[in-house]
């Protein structure tokens, strides 16, 4: 039968009639045979399945065989033997050589193994899983497929012996160090895979061969967990080779779906930890990794590969990530174009862009295909398109927002996705701070100190250069007024070496270096008034009003300068220094055009208009000046007690008997410092009993009261506690002069009562109150604090009286008196009674609070300065003369003009119904946290020797904001784009400090072991006092000891 099937097959009949000869043999498989002739028939039947040149004679093999092998079971089992199976394994045929010819061998994996064996080997196993002998089998298929995938099968031939092993699990090797070894052998064999075509059925067939393998060794992992995390190690050998000769297959990848995502934190802090793990290993795991996003159908490849960006970025690995993201970015941003890896892709390519924020560089490295990429996908109006897009757009707005100092390179970019949804500002800076490298937590925090790069607010602090926090809070103070800030950043200083360049660099770093804090060195030398010895305690108000003076002054000589230097009327070199004395020669006191006007100016100068009538002969004398912050001395009691129920005579006498009003400050090249109070004041309202020298003379002592009117002022004291509109009311209510304090009036030639009154004629951007809280004893020799907590209103109504008095100013200066021989109109310029100027129109101008600057500590030679701000920046336009009623939607009925305010804390939203914004931070030192509103009332309350200092309030509706264009390109945020040396120069530092937080967190991993360090969450409790001097922070004075402790 054998021989006539043997001619039949090979015959040159037709295949029809050979179909029908083959049937009837199949069929003759019932019928008794001898052992001879069935093994005969399972010899040809094995011929021709594994060497049939034809498809026919391989199907005819497979009926044959199975057919006979069914009927006549135990020859069959007899020449299935495990000899016959090692010989076809091991290249060569049955147990007769004749019969078959053996394989051609292949250099370097021994003899060919043809899939169809494997084949033959599984129809077997199946025909004989019911007899005894299959379990001898199964032994040696264990044994024998650890030895072929040592071989390194190619990927068709290890898919076929996985698909066995898969269907005969009995085949798989048993015990911990075979299933072991066949793991690890398996993974290797995986990253030899190579495609053999590049045609899409190809690589379909190929990516199925691939799971098959991937899918055999997830079950080995289910049935033996212990497999696992070896196989893991080989696999993390593999890829971290920097072996060049070889380039393991992206086939890999398809292992990763496999691998619990629980074990991620575990995993991804081992390998980011072990000390055994080269940089180069790393940075080789990390591309390799990246890669493969391209291999189709592979899930959690982006998990992982984000998981092990953010390990490496909390211990501080930072060179691997700047070498891996500039390596690899352009490559995942390619992978956008195909739809089945895009999800992971973009995924990847968000955090690799939103985590490296110390440069531009890998932002502009995609820059260029961008709009490609969206004109694609917004032509093809697919929805999985639509929504792909949006993401984008914000991941590109985010960017942007960042490094916004490239409208050459945005302006395409903004015009493709002009129509896509765009993060409010919020949104982005939410997102920056969260994908940092610095602010990705640190698994090892419990043996570790985090170095952590800005904090979650997203605001950089500034590093205590020894007593130089009220330079500090100051400075912060500043940069958090918006509009200021970004008039400052928008200055072109090129070439410049002024006071105002260094500013500008130092807000530059503020805004954009990644360091939590930063040190004003520079700016600090440079700002420093000559009379403040360094490292020792300050004024922030004085340092505050010299700094700004000096900012106006020396743009006002630059200004001189070049305009000298077009007439060519000045010799000597233009020297900011040597001119600065001579200013006011070749400028005007005040400037007269709103164009003319200096920065400073234009921010923070008002003008105040002060008014003496004399009440004898009612003829009245002007003065105007120029301010940049209002002195508020604290109002007596009596004030409180009567506000609103006395005339103003009634409380002028008051007024004069208890306090002088304050000067202002005015623009001079000499900075003034203004004594401010004698008593220490508890924040209970009461006077305490201070030795008064008897030779202090009030008229100079603003708070101070004679010894003989301690006990009659006393029992005035109200319990209320004063708000800022309060100060201000006392500060502009009207004052008589009399007693010592006569006025002398030309007029009536002689010394005479008067009454003094002052009003806001002109309202500053931002408007700085200085509470007046410290004053001089005289006896001894320290300035004492009043320790009064005074309310903060939210929102302030600033009363502005447009006025058109009719008399000849002269800038600073009185005029003239009267005399007899004036008459008619020179008269009318020079006397006018009190009272009766033309005012315009009358104007509440509302302000919202922007920042507080606070003072702890019981004497001005002693505590510590911190700030509270919140970002403010202009609404809208200016209002009109006469809109006072369009202002802000109080919270609370509307009072009389300057009325004491009922408490603002809900007041947080205008007229259009617009939200102003909730969030205030806390600036102390290098620490900066988030805070609220109420905290900012609260502090005196709960820390009574933290009380509020210095206020900035910013003009509601202003028309002064800048535009989002800046003169010469593009603005994508609020801020302007910063000129190329600054963006160079923050760059650069970020790359040192990166390498300085990197060679940091090595140093302390090699004493990881023996360190033991307790961690402190970075957070603000608001049950502790928000801080002290010194490098760690602390109190505000309760609770600590104040022996020898300075303000830093």
């Amino acid at each position: 039968m054998d021989k006539i099937l043997e001619g039949l097959v090979s015959s040159s009949h037709p295949l029809q009639v050979k179909r029908v000869i083959v049937r009837r043999v199949v069929e003759s498989a019932e019928t008794p045979l001898s052992g001879p002739q069935c093994r005969a028939m399972f010899v040809l039947s094995t011929r021709l399945i594994l060497q049939g040149p034809d498809p026919f004679q391989r199907q005819v093999g497979r009926q044959v065989l199975e057919a006979y092998a069914r009927h006549h079971r135990d020859d069959f089992e007899a020449f299935f033997t495990r000899d016959l199976v090692l010989a076809l394994l091991q290249g060569a045929g049955p147990a007769s050589p004749s019969s078959l010819a053996p394989m051609s061998p292949t250099p370097g994996l021994g003899p060919a193994l043809d899939p169809a064996v494997l084949d033959y080997i599984q129809a077997g196993l199946r025909l004989l899983i019911s007899c005894p002998a299959v379990l001898d089998l199964f032994a040696l298929l264990q044994e024998e497929a650890l030895r072929l995938m040592g071989e390194r099968p190619p990927a068709p031939l290890c898919a076929r012996l996985c698909q066995l092993l898969g269907d005969f699990p009995q085949c798989l090797p048993r015990g911990r160090k075979p299933a072991l070894a066949f793991c690890q052998q398996l993974v290797r064999s995986i990253a030899h895979f190579q495609t053999q075509g590049t045609r899409e059925a190809e690589l379909r067939l190929y990516v199925s061969q691939v799971t098959q393998v991937s899918s055999l060794l997830r079950s080995i992992w289910k049935a033996e967990p212990d497999t696992l995390l070896p196989s893991l190690q080989e696999l993390f050998a593999i890829i971290s080779s920097t072996d060049t000769s070889f380039e393991p297959s992206v086939a890999l990848a398809s292992l990763v779906q496999h691998i619990p995502l629980q074990m991620i934190t575990v995993l991804i802090g081992s390998l980011t930890t072990d000390p055994n793990v080269k940089d180069a290993s790393m940075t080789q795991a990390l591309c390799r990794m990246i890669d493969w996003l391209s291999w189709p159908l592979a899930q959690h490849v982006e998990t992982w590969v984000i998981a092990l960006l953010k390990g490496l970025a909390a211990v501080q690995k930072f060179t691997i990530l700047i070498d891996v993201t500039l390596l690899k970015i352009e490559l995942v941003f390619n992978r956008l174009w195909f739809p089945l890896v895009r999800p992971g892709a973009l995924a990847v390519l968000s955090h690799m862009l939103l985590s490296f924020q110390h440069s531009p560089e890998a932002f502009h490295l995609i820059v260029p295909h961008v709009v490609k990429l969206v004109k694609s996908f917004k032509s093809n109006g697919l929805p999985s398109s639509a929504t792909f897009l949006e993401q984008l757009s914000e991941l590109i707005h985010c960017m942007m927002y960042h490094y916004s100092g490239f409208p050459e390179l945005y302006e395409p970019i903004l015009e493709a996705i002009k129509e896509l949804p765009k993060p409010n500002e919020e949104k982005i800076k939410m997102i920056l701070n969260q994908s940092a490298w610095t602010s990705q937590s640190n698994s090892l925090q419990s043996c570790l100190s985090r170095f952590s790069g800005k904090s979650e607010t997203g605001k950089t602090g500034l590093i205590n250069l020894g007593n130089t926090c009220y330079m500090n809070s100051v400075i912060q103070a500043l940069f958090m007024a918006t509009d200021f800030r970004r008039h400052v950043l928008s200055l072109n200083l090129n070439g410049c070496n002024s006071l105002m360049r260094k500013l500008q660099h130092l807000f530059a770093f503020l805004a954009h270096t990644q360091r939590e804090a930063y040190a004003p060195r520079i700016f600090f030398e440079a700002s420093r008034p000559p009379w403040f010895a360094p490292r020792s305690q300050q004024d922030c108000s004085e340092y505050l009003r010299f700094l700004l003076d000096r900012l106006h002054e020396e743009e006002r000589t630059l200004k001189v300068l070049s305009s000298s230097k077009l007439q060519d009327d000045m010799n000597e070199e233009p020297q900011v220094q040597e001119v600065s004395g001579k200013t006011q020669k070749f400028t005007k006191p005040s400037c007269t055009g709103r164009e003319e006007r200096t920065l400073i100016e234009k921010m923070f100068r008002g003008k105040l208009l002060t008014s003496i009538c004399c009440l004898n002969c009612k003829s009245t004398s002007y003065k105007e000046e120029a301010f940049t912050d209002l002195s508020l001395a604290f109002c007596p009691p009596i004030f409180l007690e009567n506000v609103g129920t006395r005339s103003s005579e009634e409380f002028s006498d008051g007024k004069e008997d208890s306090m002088e009003q304050v000067s202002t400050r005015v623009y001079s090249p000499v900075v003034e410092t203004v004594s401010d109070c004698c008593e220490m004041v508890t924040n209970d309202g009461l006077l305490k009993d201070i030795p008064i020298d008897s030779n202090c003379d009030n008229a100079t002592d603003p708070f101070a009261c004679k010894a003989e009117e301690k006990d009659s002022l006393q029992k005035y004291v109200s319990e209320a506690t004063p708000s800022v509109t309060d100060l201000l009311n006392y500060f502009l209510a009207p004052e008589v002069l009399k007693g010592d304090n006569k006025y002398y009036c030309e007029k009536c030639a002689s010394l005479q009562n008067a009454e003094k009154t002052m009003q806001i004629v002109e309202e500053p951007e931002y408007l700085i109150l200085t509470l007046l809280r410290f004053s001089y004893d005289p006896k001894c020799h320290i300035r004492r604090k009043i320790l009064d907590n005074v309310s903060l209103p939210l929102i302030l109504e600033l009363p502005v009286k447009r006025t058109v008095p009719t008399v000849g100013q002269v800038s600073g200066v009185w005029s003239a008196g009267l005399d007899f021989s004036d008459t008619g109109e020179n008269l009318a310029k020079k006397l006018k009674p009190s009272g009766a100027e033309e005012v315009c129109c009358p104007q509440i101008v509302p302000y919202v609070l922007s920042s507080v600057v606070v003072h702890s500590g019981i004497s001005s030679e002693s505590g510590h300065y911190y700030s509270y701000a919140r970002n403010v920046a202009s609404s809208g336009p200016l209002l009109g003369p006469c809109d006072q009623a369009k202002g802000l939607a109080l919270a609370y009925p509307q009072s009389n003009l300057m009325a004491r305010e009922a408490p603002v804390a809900a007041v947080e939203k205008d007229l259009d119904g617009n939200e102003v914004s909730k969030e205030w931070f806390l600036f102390n030192d290098s620490r900066v946290t988030f805070t609220s509103f109420q905290s900012v009332q609260k502090i005196t309350s709960r820390f009574p020797k933290d009380t509020a200092y210095v206020l900035f309030y910013k003009k509601q509706n202003s028309g002064t904001v800048l535009g989002t264009k800046s003169p010469n390109g593009l603005w994508v945020n609020g801020d302007p784009p910063l000129q190329k040396d600054l963006m160079d120069a923050i760059t650069k530092d970020n790359k040192l400090y990166l390498q300085e937080q990197e060679l940091s967190a090595r140093t302390q991993a090699l004493q990881a072991a023996a360190a033991s360090c307790s961690f402190r969450p970075n957070g603000f409790d608001d049950n502790d006092p928000p801080g002290s001097c010194g490098p760690t922070g602390g109190g505000g004075g309760g609770g600590f000891s104040t022996i020898g402790r300075l303000v830093f």
